[in-house]
């Protein structure tokens, strides 16, 4: 300590900085590949190895580093790796990391403008210059969350608010005069969906999950014998959340039909565009957005194929009135010389506290440009078609379900094995090939049994590392095929 402010002496965070900076590099040049994509420690072995109690005195920054790349390290399951393929893709990107790196450094709470004016402006800006890239309307409020459960979350809450101002103050408890609530939303929707019923006090009562058609979108006509049924049981429906890019299969709902069920009932219509959405910043596929102009709220969420670290999730309404009457509560500490000309984005949600999560979203946008964005998803899709074309040609695997942007789900059907049997196999074959430390693969549940997922988006996933899976997938098959 140089001055005795407590504050680490400058040469040394420069050192320290430094050593870290390296190793970053090295990681996302290649690096990454040295390590197991799954973590292969058993439960608990971390924990083992850490003390019971914190340090009672400062310790020697070297050893701290030296104990992350032997305790720590070998714990992580590496997300930012080449051949991560089991969830929806996710890199934190080299300017994205700077640009946390930087919003660390200044540890502003963008609660209101005043509190750093840099953080709001900066964030308004640039989710509008996101609103542009994926083609969505002008006129559109756009804020930052950490994550698309809790974007829904405020969505929905901003729906109920609109359904009944009376709740802000009367809550819903023991109201004869309030009939339960129904949202709806397709059986292959996230399951963040219900968690907000649930939170806002819905209750898994008030979520109506409405079946799927053979591409695993919703079933608009089922949505409308849902809402009238409920009508006539005594449900006040309330919401719909249709998915662009469902969890398992990316499927695509008919945002536009469902669209029109939403105006004629007076319904809110939340689009859940997480991970797909995306994909609308390259024209030719901008259709996946149909219909979306009209939702009252929207999300997707740059920290899974947009190449910033997580978190930073893009909530948009068409109307910002009303998620500030269901959040705002300004207490006399909170009350500065501008309130009122300026947008205090505490109104617009629960937390007060906000981190400056535009600031990499916007040194990522600058970085990469519009036509570099565009290029990295072109590569992504067609590497996955290119996959899914080897699956459909490859005797002994199946495709399960549409590939419109980059995740192929398919399952392995050996020649002679039984249907029943077909579940085990593919299980077994996905831990196979996560053994490999090469790739990781995850799995879902379709209609006709297990599916084994590819899931193509890291920066750093070239065509031999999808090479890689398919070696792996037909060794793993053979394998198991003889035992």
């Amino acid at each position: 300590m140089s001055d005795g402010s407590g504050h680490w002496d400058a040469e040394l965070f420069r050192r320290e900085g430094h050593r870290m900076v390296d190793w970053i590099a090295a990681y996302l040049d290649g690096g990454n590949r040295e390590h197991p994509v799954l973590s292969r420690v058993e439960p608990g072995e971390m924990a083992g190895r850490l003390p019971v109690a914190m340090p009672e005195t400062a310790e020697d920054p070297e050893r701290v580093w030296e104990d992350f790349l032997d305790i720590v390290l070998p714990g992580v399951t590496h997300w930012n790796h080449p051949g991560f393929m089991a969830y929806f893709g996710i890199t934190g990107s080299g300017p994205g990391v700077l640009g946390e790196m930087l919003s660390a450094a200044l540890d502003v709470n963008g609660m209101l403008w005043r509190t750093c004016p840099a953080a709001t402006e900066l964030e308004v800006v640039v989710l509008d210059w996101l609103r542009t890239g994926l083609g969505l309307p002008e006129g559109l409020f756009g804020f930052l969350t950490d994550t698309a459960s809790i974007s829904s979350l405020l969505a929905l809450a901003a729906a109920r608010e609109a359904a009944d101002p009376e709740i802000r103050n009367r809550g819903m408890a023991g109201r004869d005069d309030l009939q339960p609530f129904r949202v709806y939303a397709s059986d292959q929707a996230h399951s963040s969906i219900a968690k907000a019923c649930i939170t806002l006090g819905l209750g898994l009562d008030g979520f109506c999950a409405i079946p799927h058609d053979s591409e695993y979108r919703m079933d608009v006509e089922a949505l409308r014998l849902a809402i009238a049924s409920d009508r006539a049981a005594g449900f006040r429906p309330l919401a719909v959340t249709a998915t662009v890019g469902t969890t398992s299969t990316t499927s695509v709902d008919p945002v536009a039909a469902i669209a029109e069920v939403c105006a004629a009932e007076g319904l809110w219509l939340h689009v859940d565009a997480a991970y797909a959405g995306s994909a609308a910043m390259c024209p030719e596929f901008r259709w996946c957005l149909e219909g979306c102009e009209r939702a009252d709220s929207f999300v997707f969420n740059p920290h899974k194929w947009l190449f910033t670290p997580i978190d930073a999730s893009a909530l948009y309404t068409r109307h910002p009135e009303i998620f500030k009457r269901a959040f705002s509560l300004v207490p006399e500490y909170l009350t500065t010389p501008v309130s009122g000309q300026v947008v205090d984005l505490m109104d617009y949600g629960v937390q007060l506290g906000r981190r400056f999560r535009a600031l990499k979203l916007w040194w990522v946008m600058r970085c990469f440009g519009l036509e570099g964005i565009r290029a990295r998803l072109r590569r992504h899709i067609a590497m996955a078609r290119d996959f899914a074309d080897w699956i459909d040609g490859e005797p002994g695997f199946e495709r399960l379900a549409p590939v419109p942007f980059s995740v192929v789900c398919f399952r392995a059907r050996p020649v002679g094995l039984e249907e029943e049997e077909l579940d085990r196999f593919n299980m077994e074959l996905m831990e196979h090939v996560n053994a490999s430390g090469e790739v990781f693969l995850s799995h879902t549940k379709l209609d006709i049994g297990v599916a084994l997922r590819v899931a193509i988006g890291n920066l750093g996933t070239v065509e031999s590392d999808v090479d890689r899976c398919r070696e792996l997938l037909k060794e793993g098959s053979a394998c198991l095929s003889t035992l």
